[in-house]
């Protein structure tokens, strides 16, 4: 793979659209669709290369947050180093809101009515889905990770808690770096260290979740998945301070975009090591605190490796944008959140119109056309569902002195948000 560019290349892009975190986004969507249908054929539970490489799927739930680190993280790093006015609480929350919750309420609703059985009357039940809570419940009915058709909905809700929880972690990183004084370099390397503090929690999370006793039920709680955010946060930080500071930081951000090429290498290599057993056996929360440890390692360094040289980029075209920024991979990256909201509906339901068995095979067969109708659902719920209620954030009111999404600087920051 060649490497264009060099160290001399222009700033970081914020503004408008970055068509290549649309094509990121496609390939985690897609990289978890792959690995639960693999699931399904039973092709990723064999042993050996194949079944270790498509076991390993999950990788595609944190590249999605770091990706929100970096999108949504963004703006109040802004606020921070460049004086950019604060976001506004209220608007960013019913941005998130309107942003996942009516389609992901459509596809609740749909996997209830289908597989619920008894619980389809029961308040409890409902209310769990519906307001992402269901993962706090350690007693649940279902086995695993949510009810049938809805096993992937616990990172939505991991996602939901970051997104609640971020101004929070905004104030306490401003707190932090606005003490370095007025010095840009000083507060983002604050900003930085503050980051560097708050992966490292997750490390330290882990370990309550296997001592005194094993607890599994906190491996989907938000802490244990920071160092996945942070990855995306501190390429925030890097962003704006490269915009800021024509010194050393946009050089070292221009030169990790010209070396998309490396960055991908080391996430394909950090990705066959985490399809080893290493990282424990191949369902999620198994094996032992080590291979967590790994894991988490692993894929952080995988998301962080895979999204940097799209978050830098420059404002200009490059090998990367036109790898992943093109109408294809961008189309599928804007329907990308209905991919993952439908992807278990849907193979349970191509399971018994077809007649199949679980762990029975014929893995390209059912990726072909389980894909293809996951893809068709996305693209009309993206059309019917997501973009009408996008839309609503219109009606609400932008507060005073904050940077809402409407305003222009906010709006350039948060285009991909």
């Amino acid at each position: 793979m060649t490497e264009t560019g060099s160290t001399s290349a222009g700033v970081p892009a914020v503004s408008g659209h970055q068509a290549s975190l649309d094509g990121i986004r496609a390939v985690a969507a897609f990289a978890v669709l792959v690995f639960h249908v693999a699931m399904e054929a039973g092709t990723a539970l064999e042993p050996g290369f194949l079944g270790g490489v498509l076991s390993r799927g999950e990788i595609g739930v944190p590249i999605f947050f770091t990706l929100s680190g970096l999108l949504l993280y963004r703006a109040w790093a802004a606020e921070v180093l460049i004086g950019d006015p604060a976001p506004s609480k209220r608007r960013y929350l019913w941005r998130r809101f309107l942003r996942i919750i009516p389609a992901y309420w459509l596809v609740v609703a749909v996997a209830l009515l289908l597989w619920g059985e008894v619980h389809r009357s029961d308040p409890w039940t409902w209310g769990n889905m519906l307001f992402l809570v269901h993962i706090y419940d350690t007693n649940p009915w279902w086995f695993g990770l949510g009810p049938k058709g809805l096993g992937q909905m616990w990172s939505l809700a991991v996602e939901l808690t970051f997104y609640l929880t971020l101004p929070l972690v905004a104030a306490a990183l401003r707190g932090f770096a606005l003490r370095a004084g007025p010095d840009l370099g000083a507060r983002a390397r604050r900003l930085l260290i503050g980051l560097v503090a708050m992966a490292a929690v997750s490390y330290v999370y882990t370990i309550f979740e296997y001592f005194p006793e094993y607890r599994p039920w906190m491996n989907v709680w938000l802490p244990r998945s920071w160092t996945f955010f942070v990855p995306g946060m501190a390429l925030a930080v890097l962003t704006v301070w490269a915009r800021a500071d024509d010194g050393r930081i946009r050089r070292l951000c221009a030169a990790l975009a010209s070396s998309w090429g490396t960055l991908w290498l080391i996430a394909g290599l950090a990705y066959l090591i985490a399809a080893t057993p290493v990282t424990g056996p191949r369902f999620v929360g198994l094996g032992g605190i080590w291979t967590a440890f790994y894991e988490q390692a692993l894929y952080t360094v995988i998301a962080f490796c895979l999204v940097a040289p799209a978050a830098l980029e420059p404002e200009r075209a490059t090998p990367v944008r036109a790898l992943l920024g093109g109408r294809v991979m961008s189309y599928l990256g804007r329907i990308s959140y209905g991919v993952f909201l439908w992807q278990f509906v849907v193979i349970y339901l191509w399971y018994d119109f077809t007649g199949q068995e679980p762990w029975s095979g014929n893995l390209l067969l059912n990726l072909a056309a389980v894909g293809a109708i996951t893809v068709a659902l996305s693209g009309l719920t993206y059309r019917y569902v997501e973009e009408p209620a996008r839309r609503l954030i219109r009606f609400i009111p932008q507060s005073a002195g904050g940077a809402g999404p409407g305003s222009p600087k906010a709006t350039a920051l948060r285009q991909n948000a």
